[in-house]
């Protein structure tokens, strides 16, 4: 969509694979601890991106994302309250969802 090159890697699609990759370990890690049976699932990200600010077309626009929305199914027999539980505590324990919540202050520079 950026005008880039489909065969490279599309850093925004980095971060939210990234994202649900620490997510379903972190998920896989807290219903283990829950004793919640687990035989299958799907975790998917989808987020908000205006890339006129990317681009720079626009400075009035942010760049990067302004909303990220992780989507978790389950294939278990678990009660509707210990799968809210589940999802809490795996978005609370998630390094890279709490990475990114706050913003952290990310510097670049030269060596």
């Amino acid at each position: 969509m950026a005008g880039g090159d489909p065969k490279l890697a599309c850093s925004a699609n980095m971060l939210l694979e990234a994202l649900i990759g620490c997510a379903g370990v972190t998920l896989s890690a807290v219903a283990t601890a829950m004793e919640i049976p687990i035989t299958g699932g799907r975790i998917t990200a989808e987020g908000d991106l205006d890339f006129r600010g990317t681009l720079g077309i626009s400075k009035d626009v942010p760049i990067g994302f302004t909303e990220i929305r992780l989507l978790i199914e389950l294939h278990t027999t678990a009660e509707e309250a210990q799968l809210e539980k589940l999802a809490q505590l795996a978005e609370r324990y998630c390094v890279v969802a709490q990475s990114l919540s706050p913003k952290p202050k990310v510097s670049c520079r030269r060596r």
